[in-house]
């Protein structure tokens, strides 16, 4: 069976409207950071969907006696975010994760072999940033059925090179941008996360 690459653009008005916040030029600092965490809260939702371990559980009610469905605690989940703006999107999922686990500074040394892994990028411009993750993952046997990928915004070329090396990877992103500039960024794209986050962003006027 052929492998290829899930790359999943959410129709969520929600996410429209907050990357539309990160695209403008004009957005200041704090309300960037904002955008990044709003967009990270409705990604993780979408990603998680058919993909969070969960189990049937009877409960009683104050009336009677129901089925019910309760996440299953046995199964970690891990939280990867490059720094800095990956620690943004991973502010707004945890909303939805709060029984993740923040893993700062890189891959840890050791995963469990159940670990459910969810990296949180800014952007997929090249492609290089997340194939490197993903080679350190890889040397501690998680397999990419195991892994969810949220970004912000990714590039068609970025794509095109995960999936060549990762096909059977998924990832969740807000949108498609169809080229690189000569300089490596996304275009149209949301600019440059760390300039913008920083007080003293190029962007503020």
């Amino acid at each position: 069976m052929t492998m290829t690459l899930k790359v999943v653009v959410p129709p969520h008005p929600l996410i429209a409207h907050w990357l539309t916040i990160l695209r403008h030029a004009n957005t200041p600092p704090a309300i960037y950071s904002t955008a990044l965490e709003e967009i990270g809260k409705w990604l993780t939702y979408e990603a998680v969907r058919d993909w969070l371990p969960h189990r049937q559980e009877e409960v009683d009610t104050p009336n009677s006696r129901t089925q019910g469905t309760v996440i299953e605690p046995s199964v970690p989940l891990i939280a990867l975010p490059e720094l800095p703006g990956g620690l943004d999107l991973w502010q707004g999922g945890k909303q939805v994760l709060p029984n993740s686990h923040l893993c700062i500074g890189g891959v840890p040394k050791e995963i469990e072999s159940n670990a459910g892994i969810i990296v949180y990028m800014v952007q997929i411009t090249t492609g290089n940033n997340l194939l490197n993750t993903l080679k350190l993952l890889s040397k501690l046997k998680v397999e990419p059925k195991r892994i969810r990928v949220i970004s912000t915004l990714a590039s068609k070329p970025g794509l095109v090179k995960v999936g060549e090396s990762t096909p059977d990877l998924t990832i969740y992103t807000a949108c498609i941008d169809p080229e690189l500039t000569l300089t490596g960024e996304i275009n149209p794209g949301i600019g440059n996360p760390s300039s913008r986050l920083n007080t003293r962003s190029p962007y503020a006027h």
